[in-house]
Order: structure tokens, then sequence, then C-alpha cells
């Protein structure tokens, strides 16, 4: 399996750690985001639910071109 590499697309300018609510784009060609796990008893193993701020989405859209 090839090293995924990530690109940031939208996240908090002002986080100075790596963990803060993040999208990125990956080498794979899909979408990855990066935020707090959520713990719900419904969700398959090897799956998570993270919650990520609305405004955040927006942000990603319009780099996106959207």
């Amino acid at each position: 399996m090839d090293d995924l590499q990530l690109t940031r697309i939208a996240g908090d300018e002002n986080c100075n750690r790596d963990d803060c609510p993040t999208i990125y784009r990956t080498s794979r060609g899909t979408i990855a985001v990066q935020g707090d796990h959520l713990v719900n008893q419904v969700t398959p193993s090897g799956e998570a639910i993270v919650e990520i701020p609305e405004e955040l989405l927006r942000k990603a859209f319009r780099a996106l071109g959207g």
C-alpha cells in the first residue's frame, strides 16, 4: 500500500499544535478530516465519527473552488 500523503485544505490558522480540527486532501484522491473523536455505539469496528466545526467545512468548500 502507498504511503498516504496529506495536503492541508482548511484548518485553524492560529493552531500551533497538531490537534486542531483540519481538513486534508489525500494522495488517494479522497478527503480526510481531523477532529474530536465521538463515541458512538453503532460505528463499525475500524471506523470513527469525528466532529469538526461547520465553518471549517465552509472554508474547505471555498478552498476547493466551491
